[in-house]
């Protein structure tokens, strides 16, 4: 499948991720929604590794480790964040990784000292977020601010995990090994967050773990298709597509 077909898939999953993830906030905290959607992805990743006969031994931990680091991070300010705010308010703030993309790769190329920018690219990102801002002009109280922030801060974290991915792609790493180490590493930042700062693991109810179920497995197709794209499409390219999420949320919303 094309990149572009494959991030308009990644952001309708991610959007529908993030309803589910809105509704499991009632009852379980944010780090443990990422626990269990990285123990549901790390199954489902290594059930589809062994399928495809794809080894998830890796010659580039380092990279791997990075990744879910930053990866993490972010996933857990944009869980809670949805948990707080407006669901397309949250969505906006952490898509505006796109633009913090964009200027990344700016400052890498200046730095680099390339002669040619495709500045067509880097005004189509920042065009398309003013769009969708103006169209669906997300508010945020003063009691929200904090909670704007870690949607904001997810955003720009999220920037560095994408251009990760992209360098994990280019290497030549399959995307069920990316997603298996990124899996892994939510689940276990997720479990020790839970344990230093919630005090432990709420019970389940038959709709609550089924919420949680539906969170780790939208949210693992969504990565799968996701890192398949950043890999094989262009990064800003991307970027444009990933403001679709903010859209199909302001309509689940």
């Amino acid at each position: 499948m094309p990149a572009p077909l494959l991030m308009v898939a990644a952001t309708l999953l991610f959007a529908t991720m993030g309803v589910c993830v809105k509704l499991a906030s009632e009852f379980y905290a944010a780090s443990e929604i990422v626990m269990y959607r990285g123990l549901v992805g790390s199954i489902m990743m290594a059930l589809l590794s062994h399928r495809a006969g794809i080894s998830l031994k890796t010659r580039l931990p380092g990279m791997h480790l990075w990744r879910s680091i930053s990866g993490v991070t972010s996933l857990c300010l944009w869980f809670y964040a949805i948990g707080k705010l407006p669901l397309a308010t949250a969505m906006t703030l952490n898509y505006m990784s796109s633009v913090w993309m964009a200027l990344f790769l700016l400052g890498g190329a200046v730095l680099m000292g390339a002669q040619r920018l495709d500045w067509r690219l880097m005004a189509s990102v920042l065009l398309g977020f003013v769009g969708v801002a103006l169209i669906l002009r997300p508010t945020l109280d003063q009691q929200q601010l904090w909670h704007g922030m870690s949607g904001l801060l997810s955003g720009m974290i999220a920037a560095m995990a994408y251009l990760q991915v992209t360098a994990l792609g280019r290497v030549g790493e399959p995307e069920l090994r990316v997603v298996f180490y990124f899996s892994v590493g939510g689940c276990v930042a997720g479990a020790l967050i839970t344990a230093i700062s919630e005090g432990g693991l709420h019970g389940h109810s038959l709709w609550g773990a089924s919420l949680l179920l539906a969170v780790g497995v939208l949210a693992t197709t969504a990565q799968v298709c996701l890192t398949r794209a950043y890999s094989i499409g262009r990064p800003l390219v991307n970027a444009c597509l990933q403001y679709l999420g903010i859209v199909f949320s302001f309509v689940y919303g």
